[in-house]
């Protein structure tokens, strides 16, 4: 079989429609239904009905779709290991999302890189929907989501418990509601923000990256949200103050993989990602002691 046909048609089952497919494949939906109805010839059963709010899967659909994720992930996998060099004995490939970037999975791989030398890394960032698809499709073994969604395919794990705190450049601590920088950090964040500060439903401004944000503040002033483990140093050295009495909010990072995938792999870049955060979360703790002492 065409892997190229089960993957049209886990990006079907994905998108729930051919159009929405077509669009994300960068094909035509006529490419898209012929290789639907390749598929289906070759399978000798219908996969798909369609109708006019998109395309659902028939009962032989449901029965093939695990089957079609075998078969990418098995595909991709193989694809990976033969173009390693002789003095690799397998490859570990890990994605996540821009802000979890730095220090968590670059934590993650010099950790492997210390103790798992004999196997290659590969590494990427990217939106959490395209880490997802590529986790499904064997392209990642696993995927590092800060709050991902349920899903009834992938096995998701928490990986270390983050806290966002609000900091300002105002050494007394206090709050200028005016100078706050929202910072996107899911549905979840602006949820409890809502809640909290509601009088700052609408900002002057407002960015989308955590990095980005924290470096406009260095630079301009002002407050806002932020991991604590990506303020701490600015806060030892006195150029942020925690905002008296704000709220924290809970920020977990959580690993997502299938379990179809190598235990061997998933155990190992478990034990990576959560060596170094440990060692992260006991400095926190470290930090709010003395805080809470000082």
């Amino acid at each position: 079989m065409d892997i190229d046909l089960a993957r049209t048609f886990l990006e079907v089952v994905g998108s729930g429609s051919f159009v929405a497919a077509a669009e994300r494949l960068n094909l035509t939906q006529t490419a898209i239904s012929a290789r639907i109805r390749t598929l289906e010839e070759q399978v000798g059963r219908r996969l798909f009905i369609r109708n006019r709010s998109g395309a659902r899967l028939t009962p032989a659909g449901e029965r093939f779709r695990r089957d079609a994720l075998i078969l990418v992930q098995v595909w991709e996998r193989a694809r990976q290991r033969v173009a390693l060099s002789a003095s690799h004995v397998n490859v570990v490939s890990i994605g996540g999302e821009l802000s979890l970037w730095n220090p968590v999975i670059v934590d993650c791989l010099s950790w492997m890189h210390r103790n798992r030398p004999e196997f290659a890394l590969r590494a990427e960032v990217s939106a959490q929907s395209d880490l997802l698809d590529k986790v499904r499709s064997g392209a990642l073994d696993v995927a590092v989501l800060y709050n991902p969604p349920t899903q009834s395919d992938l096995a998701v794990e928490l990986v270390a418990e983050e806290k966002l705190v609000m900091v300002t450049t105002e050494q007394d601590g206090s709050f200028e509601p005016a100078s706050y920088v929202h910072v996107d950090w899911g549905a979840d964040f602006r949820a409890s923000e809502q809640v909290a500060f509601p009088h700052l439903a609408d900002p002057a401004v407002a960015v989308s990256l955590g990095p980005l944000a924290l470096t406009y503040l260095l630079k301009v002033g002002g407050s806002g949200y932020f991991r604590l483990s990506a303020v701490r140093q600015h806060l030892a050295d006195g150029r942020f103050s925690l905002v008296r009495q704000a709220p924290e909010f809970s920020h977990s990072a959580h690993m997502v993989y299938s379990e179809r995938n190598d235990a061997e792999i998933v155990d190992l870049i478990r034990t990576g990602l959560r060596t170094p955060a440990h060692e992260g979360a006991d400095a926190a703790a470290d930090y709010g002691m003395r805080d809470a002492r000082s």
